[in-house]
């Protein structure tokens, strides 16, 4: 059984990674439009991005195996890559979802151009920067979302941390048979925090292992 308290203590006794430019201007970039408090609908905008790294490389790897499909055990590796980036890019769109529904059982109002035209202009953006690192060289791609990934999971934690009346409801969610049922929604946003924790993790190991992450 997870222990969502000692998870939460375990990110926030960690000091946050070394962000490089890109990721540094996005996420002033973000205070600076939606402010620096942690709100649902600022979490909402983060998860809209959080998925286009995944849909990036998934892109790039189905190019690859069309032209390699005459190696079926170079096709076979790319194919796992895809199933991989598929299933991270899952767990982002129920973290979306959730957030969603949250937003809108707590009557929050949200503006068309900040809260969906903006999110998507931004998520455009970071989706082809990612593909173009990825070409020119995986570690980079891999970088810039192991940062993005960091800063994430670090702000669940600490929104847990400054929310405390988020211990005391329970999370009655239409997506807990799909993602999973939690006593609450502190214990939800620690989860989601735990999963962006992984999302780093397998970047960095395809920094450290190339042969984990790359196409060739």
């Amino acid at each position: 059984m997870t222990d969502f308290s000692m998870e939460q203590q375990k990110t926030l006794a960690n000091p946050r990674l070394r962000y490089g430019f890109l990721a540094t201007v996005l996420f002033i970039g973000m205070d600076l439009f939606y402010g620096k408090k942690r709100t649902l609908s600022k979490f909402k905008v983060l998860e809209v991005i959080a998925r286009v790294p995944y849909q990036a490389w998934e892109n790039v790897a189905y190019v690859a195996m069309t032209h390699t499909f005459s190696e079926p055990g170079f096709a076979r590796r790319i194919f796992e890559f895809v199933k991989k980036s598929r299933e991270q890019q899952d767990n982002e769109q129920w973290h979306l979802l959730i957030l969603e529904e949250l937003v809108q059982k707590k009557g929050i109002k949200e503006g068309f151009l900040r809260f969906r035209f903006v999110p998507q202009l931004i998520a455009f953006l970071y989706y082809h920067i990612s593909w173009m690192l990825y070409v020119i060289k995986p570690e980079l791609s891999y970088r810039l979302n192991a940062h993005f990934e960091d800063h994430a999971e670090h702000e669940y934690m600490e929104f847990v941390k400054e929310v405390a009346e988020l211990k005391d409801e329970a999370y009655q969610g239409d997506f807990k048979d799909d993602y999973g049922s939690f006593d609450s929604l502190a214990d939800l946003f620690v989860r989601i925090g735990m999963d962006e924790r992984h999302h780093k993790e397998e970047s960095l190991e395809s920094i450290a292992n190339p042969r984990f992450g790359e196409l060739s």
